[in-house]
């Protein structure tokens, strides 16, 4: 296969989770892929809308977010109604104006901690990208450069303690494996009948998340 349409047509067959919208988690560790590979499937999607938990998150609460997801998003949404949240500027260190997440028939929401308890009762599928702490926090590293070393040793922590105590990739019903040229997705912990095939598709060259 060359894109990503075979999954995006398996999402849309999928019944609503969350009023009348399938929403869709994208998780996995910091720097793992996660928004390069929500970016393409919502192109395959038909640009489908995704929600960035970077948006949500802040420097004083990496996992706090929850009740702001609830509340901005999920329950709106779960209304039918467009959501309105307003993005942390990571730079600026604040809340920045409100934007709107309409209540599309699929929306992706892409994060550390997006198949989180508190989140999957509203999730219709959960994927994972299979790739393990060590190595995706080294390429973050690689990524984000040695600038923000200090910003990354405390997020590893946190990260690590999260997934203790609330993990993810258990509950996964597709993991997602990232391969030279496209991805290969498999059954998860929580398996999810026909999921289970490989995707290839062009590289586009941007960097993983």
């Amino acid at each position: 296969m060359t894109d990503l349409s075979p999954l995006a047509a398996r999402l849309r067959a999928l019944a609503p989770s969350c009023g009348p919208v399938r929403l869709i988690a994208v998780d996995g560790h910091a720097g793992s892929g996660k928004s390069t590979f929500a970016a393409r499937l919502a192109a395959a999607l038909g640009d489908a809308p995704v929600l960035h938990l970077d948006d949500l998150a802040s420097h004083d609460a990496c996992f706090a977010w929850t009740d702001r997801l609830r509340e901005q998003v999920l329950e709106p949404l779960g209304r039918g109604e467009c959501a309105r949240y307003a993005p942390y500027d990571w730079t600026a260190r604040r809340f920045g104006a409100p934007r709107t997440l309409r209540p599309a028939p699929v929306v992706l929401v892409e994060g550390v901690g997006a198949g989180r308890r508190a989140v999957r009762p509203r999730l219709a599928r959960l994927l994972w990208m299979e790739l393990d702490a060590a190595e995706s926090w080294e390429r973050g590293r690689r990524r984000d450069g040695p600038a923000l070393t200090e910003f990354w040793d405390g997020w590893t922590a946190a990260e690590a303690e999260h997934f203790s105590a609330d993990p993810s990739r258990p509950y996964a019903d597709t993991l997602v494996r990232q391969l030279p040229v496209g991805y290969a997705l498999l059954d998860g912990p929580a398996p999810a009948a026909g999921m289970n095939h490989s995707v290839t598709e062009r590289e586009c060259g941007a960097a993983p998340r």
